[in-house]
């Protein structure tokens, strides 16, 4: 899988959202080919800088992303439990890519999930979904609002919450998972056609102080 690069103006309107309501995650963009880089992903112009915004985790904790994160290979993530598609398979992506990377490197990364649906999504049930994938998943959840910011800073469009007649509502939300070295910049943005191997083969680059351009 080649890397793709994107201007840093039009990254808003690149990482389309996938309707997880239709059960199709929707295709991102492909981007200008970009055969030299060492990514497995999209390659932002600019790498831009990890944010710092405050959430809860599952056990009702204060988490404090920036400083809890810093200095780490962090994976970043926006979705919902009850997602039938793209947010299961991206985390069972990124649990196959950790099994199977020597273990320092795997002490050295972090994932955090972020659901767009607290309605629904309490501690408890985020707990119990990601522990599906690998327990050391972190889960944030927050009003509405307070996501909402989170979206921002980190870059990528924000949830939409549609009504399913008969059966409730539906949650619209971004493909991209953001991934942050260790030097606190996003230098490589996954989207829906993303593969463990590619996770995989980049979070050894991640965990480094100096990744490569």
């Amino acid at each position: 899988m080649t890397a793709r690069r994107f201007a840093a103006p039009l990254l808003g309107l690149a990482m389309l959202a996938t309707g997880c309501s239709t059960g199709v995650a929707g295709q991102e963009p492909a981007g200008n080919v970009s055969p030299s880089s060492a990514w497995h992903g999209r390659v932002p112009d600019k790498p831009m800088p990890r944010p710092s915004f405050t959430l809860t985790d599952t056990a009702g904790r204060s988490y404090d992303f920036g400083a809890a994160t810093r200095g780490r290979g962090t994976l970043v993530f926006f979705g919902y439990t009850n997602c039938p598609d793209i947010c299961p398979t991206t985390m069972a992506g990124i649990a196959s890519a950790l099994r199977q990377v020597p273990q320092d490197v795997r002490a050295k990364v972090t994932v955090v999930f972020v659901t767009t649906d607290p309605r629904r999504d309490t501690g408890p049930v985020l707990r119990r979904w990601l522990n599906r994938f690998n327990p050391s998943f972190v889960g944030l959840t927050g009003s509405d609002a307070q996501v909402a910011g989170a979206e921002r800073l980190v870059g990528v469009p924000l949830a939409e919450k549609e009504e399913v007649p008969g059966s409730g509502y539906s949650v619209t939300h971004s493909a991209r998972v953001t991934a942050y070295g260790a030097d606190d910049r996003a230098h490589v943005l996954y989207v829906a056609d993303a593969r463990a191997s590619d996770y995989r083969a980049d979070l050894p680059l991640l965990v480094e102080k100096r990744p490569p351009e």
